[in-house]
């Protein structure tokens, strides 16, 4: 029965800031790269290398899957644990079609109010005007998407299938990487991924996405510690800024036609386009590079987690669901203010800073409203003094 035995090693009990940091930037990152023609989102990692802030989003959200679900699966079996993942996915799910219906609605009442019907096409909602009824059946399935709203589908899918994953993974974590591995490989190979509606398939191909789910599960569950010999090593971290290099190079030669014009045809179009839909093996070396220079140079006992300026990112990691939800619909709103107006640098900057300011509000709410929730704790009752002490103190 040595397959039963649990092999993974589960992270120490007390909260990982730097989930919650680069979660939040991931977040702020998502927002900004959504809104086109804005100058601020060359700030964001997506202009320097092969991965973006779609790649964290996952990896965290499979390694805090793992780090809050597995330790609840060998304490308590994996029916709670998995019908606790189901809640979650549920709460996912809800989330999603509330933000679906308010901002199909919002592009709706726009393109009429103002009669933008370039504005449908452009957010892939054309379907509503056609067929609104099998439109809106088909998105709550999951296959039909407005622009932008494609990672929370991805989300809910990856942990939906999440609970046989993570139990196979307690007992066997490096074959289950593995078998992420092929299945990520060979969805490659045989063109495998999900029909979306009305046509075309997913943006983030489920199939192929999930290895960055799993690879976040696996480093939760004792894959990084294992591995801390390769990744302390001086050549690979010279390897890793040697990637990092060439992926800013390729990155900026697809930004840049005279730049491109300067490589080669064959090397020039084996990254340009970059494949996100499918997870280019070059994306997904050049986000496991990041994560080993992460857990190289950003320890979990960095004094630099507690420095008051990382505050309002760590809490909109913190409240991330509801921060992303609000991202994403503040980057259409984002879009068309900067549409129909004058589009000047001020307009971007204005639209940005504005935009990640409510975010950070919305964030800090939730974290005192949740606050509020909790019972106050009673106050420290006072010694009672016995009758020689009371005896003493007369005397004095």
């Amino acid at each position: 029965m040595a397959f039963l035995n649990i092999n993974a090693t589960l992270p120490e009990k007390g909260r990982d800031l730097r989930l919650d940091l680069f979660r939040g930037i991931a977040n702020w990152a998502i927002f900004l790269d959504h809104i086109p023609d804005n100058v601020v989102n060359w700030i964001t990692t997506r202009n320097y290398g092969f991965s973006d802030a779609a790649d964290l989003f996952v990896f965290i959200s499979g390694y805090t899957a793992s780090f809050v679900y597995a330790r609840m699966m060998l304490e308590r079996g994996f029916i709670v644990g998995a019908t606790r993942l189901t809640k979650r996915v549920w709460q996912l799910y809800v989330a999603h079609i509330i933000l679906f219906v308010i901002y199909i609605a919002s592009i709706s009442y726009l393109a009429l109010r103002f009669g933008d019907s370039e504005m449908i096409n452009e957010f892939n909602v054309a379907g509503l005007v056609d067929n609104a009824t099998e439109t809106l059946r088909q998105g709550l399935f999951l296959r039909f998407k407005p622009l932008n709203l494609d990672v929370l589908p991805l989300y809910i899918v990856l942990m939906g299938l999440f609970p046989p994953v993570l139990w196979f993974m307690l007992r066997k974590p490096d074959l289950t990487m593995i078998l992420s591995i092929i299945l990520w490989l060979t969805a490659r190979h045989f063109s495998l991924n999900l029909n979306a509606y009305p046509a075309g398939q997913w943006y983030f191909n489920p199939y192929c996405w999930q290895v960055l789910f799993v690879f976040g599960a696996w480093c939760a569950m004792g894959g990084a510690r294992r591995s801390g010999k390769l990744i302390n090593s001086p050549i690979t971290i010279w390897l890793c800024f040697a990637y990092l290099a060439f992926a800013l190079v390729m990155t900026m030669a697809g930004r840049f036609p005279t730049l491109g014009g300067m490589f080669p045809e064959w090397l020039f179009s084996a990254f340009n386009p970059n494949d996100k839909t499918n997870l280019a093996p070059y994306r997904f070396l050049h986000f496991v590079v990041i994560v080993i220079l992460v857990i190289r140079f950003v320890p979990k006992e960095w004094p630099g987690l507690e420095w008051k300026i990382f505050d309002p990112v760590i809490v909109c990691g913190q409240q991330s669901l509801a921060v992303f939800c609000v991202g994403v619909f503040l980057s259409f709103v984002g879009h068309f203010e900067l549409s129909m107006s004058s589009g000047s640098l001020f307009a971007q900057l204005f639209v940005s800073i504005a935009g990640i300011a409510i975010m950070t509000t919305v964030a800090y709410y939730i974290s005192w409203s949740k606050r509020q929730d909790k019972p106050l704790k009673p106050p420290p009752a006072k010694p009672v003094a016995s009758p020689a002490t009371k005896a003493a103190e007369k005397a004095a």
